[in-house]
């Protein structure tokens, strides 16, 4: 070997760095993806608000010539309906494909219906546009919350899970005032043409920054997708059109107690049928021996009738008994939109270090004694200043309600059931919003049926502006009457949330940590 080899053979040793002093690379920070999918889940919450304010609006276009309320609210609730069926499937298409692509095409989706949904001409063309709406949102929604359980510590994850909730505060804020702002200058169609814009600064900015995570083999249940679709329709459609027929036959031997009852005796099959299946259900009952995650779904799904619920018959009246533009009855919903807003980051932070008992039993009882309170005042009497008091209180409610329930009942879920878990989580509310606006509809139409019994025969129509002063007075005590079924639903969620256990580890050491991120109990 000559001088020139035997430097040659010694040179890798020397100058190559051994591996254990290689830099590992340091981990990226969550909170730009976090960020981003913020983006999408405020255009998600906007356009509830939005959609809410334009209603009189919308059927004063679309379905001038009747009375009947209940074709109007199928704009609501037929995206409601394709949000919440696909929800237990689209977590497990994260797990298993990644969330970030399945967020991405949900966006997609959703961004591409909004166009469809202004450029609607019918009543009919609407309610379908908005049906495929709702399954970009059914896309969407999960991959966020199993983002935040799956990319942030449970040290700060209270904090992501305020951002989060804040989200919706600022929604409520800026849904209710676009929309009064844009149905008063340019249309009830702008509601839906200013998704386009959003949802594309929104798809930017997650395909750059939304991480790509691990997937998990899942294999998918299409009976059980099939078996709830079928109990949601019938249960949905059963309540939605009861006053219409009048509770009686809907088309030959259908009739509406006949399809309220196949819904739930369906939806009892899809339960036992969930129960059997041991392959991947589509609803992994083991994750409700957790009693947290059991009754923060029940408190989620009495959270999404009552928000869904209270802001038909409160729009309706303010818009119709008072004779306040899209643009007023907005603006007094800014006292609950920006105390929750505000105080939503400061739950979020107490989360990191207090049981969230402390802030969901008073949250529920303050939103439930708001809407009583919004009640008693809705008449034509009562000075319109009055109804920002209730909205304040509410606010303070709301601060107090999203983020504890999320955290609640994300607390325990392991990377594998964070999809799953996610997913079931935003069915119970979406289920809960999709009866909430089914019975709310019922029960306007009902009220107004025994407080106007002149209007149920009517054929002229509700159209815009202050109603007549002859028929001002029954509207107005309908519409206070309906108010009262949300009050009572959330006052029932108050009384589950007591029951909550106390967290075993507060998420505060590492200890916790590696409990998330292997799924081990911790000691």
């Amino acid at each position: 070997m000559t001088d020139s080899e035997s430097v040659d053979a010694i040179r890798p040793a020397a100058s190559t760095p051994s591996a254990a002093a290689t830099p590992t690379p340091p981990t990226p920070s969550p909170w730009p993806g976090l960020w981003a999918l913020v983006i999408g889940s405020f255009m998600l919450l906007v356009d509830t608000t939005i959609v809410s304010v334009a209603n009189p609006a919308i059927k004063a276009a679309l379905d001038p010539a009747t009375t009947n309320l209940d074709n109007v609210v199928w704009v609501t609730s037929a995206y409601l309906l394709a949000y919440a069926v696909p929800l237990l499937i689209t977590g497990r298409l994260g797990d298993r494909f990644g969330p970030k692509p399945i967020y991405l095409i949900g966006l997609a989706v959703f961004t591409l219906s909004s166009l469809w949904c202004g450029l609607s001409g019918s009543l009919g063309e609407l309610i379908a546009a908005r049906a495929v709406q709702g399954l970009g949102a059914a896309l969407m929604t999960p991959q966020t919350m199993a983002v935040i359980t799956r990319t942030f510590p449970p040290r700060t994850r209270g904090t992501a899970m305020g951002l989060w909730g804040a989200t919706s505060g600022v929604a409520t804020l800026v849904g209710p005032l676009a929309g009064g702002l844009l149905v008063d200058a340019l249309g009830w169609e702008w509601i839906f043409f200013v998704n386009v814009p959003v949802g594309i600064i929104g798809f930017v900015l997650a395909m750059i920054y939304v991480p790509k995570l691990e997937t998990h083999a899942h294999r998918f249940d299409y009976l059980g997708v099939v078996l709830s679709a079928l109990a949601l329709f019938g249960i949905v459609f059963g309540l939605q059109e009861a006053e219409k027929f009048s509770w009686g036959v809907i088309w030959g031997p259908i009739s509406v107690w006949g399809l309220i009852i196949a819904g739930i005796v369906v939806l009892g099959l899809f339960v036992l049928q969930q129960w059997k299946t041991r392959s991947e259900p589509l609803v992994p009952l083991g994750l409700f021996r957790d009693r947290n995650f059991s009754l923060a779904n029940i408190g989620i799904a009495l959270v999404g009738f009552t928000v869904t619920g209270m802001t038909l018959p409160l729009m309706f009246f303010t818009q119709l008994a008072r004779g306040l533009t899209p643009t007023q009855s907005a603006l007094l919903m800014v006292p609950m939109a920006v105390i929750g807003g505000v105080l939503a980051p400061f739950t979020g932070r107490l989360l990191n270090r207090v049981d969230a008992r402390f802030l969901v039993i008073p949250g529920l009882f303050l939103v439930s004694l708001s809407l009583f309170w919004y009640a008693s005042l809705m008449n034509t009497s009562t000075p319109i200043w009055m109804y920002l008091l209730p909205s304040a209180l509410m606010g303070f409610g709301n601060a107090g309600m999203w983020a504890p329930l999320s955290m609640t009942a994300t607390r325990n879920l392991t990377p594998r059931d964070a999809g799953s878990g996610a997913s079931i989580y935003n069915t119970s509310r979406t289920v809960g919003s999709v009866i909430g606006s089914a019975s709310i509809a019922a029960l306007m139409q009902s009220r107004l049926t025994a407080n106007l019994p002149q209007a149920a025969d009517s054929t002229s129509g509700l159209g815009t502006g202050q109603l007549p002063p002859v028929v001002v007075d029954g509207f107005a005590t309908a519409m206070s009457q309906t108010v009262l079924l949300p009050a009572i639903a959330i006052l029932v969620g108050f009384v589950v949330v007591w029951f909550f256990e106390r967290p075993k580890d507060l998420p505060t050491s590492g200890r916790a940590d590696r409990h998330v991120r292997t799924g081990a109990t911790p000691d």
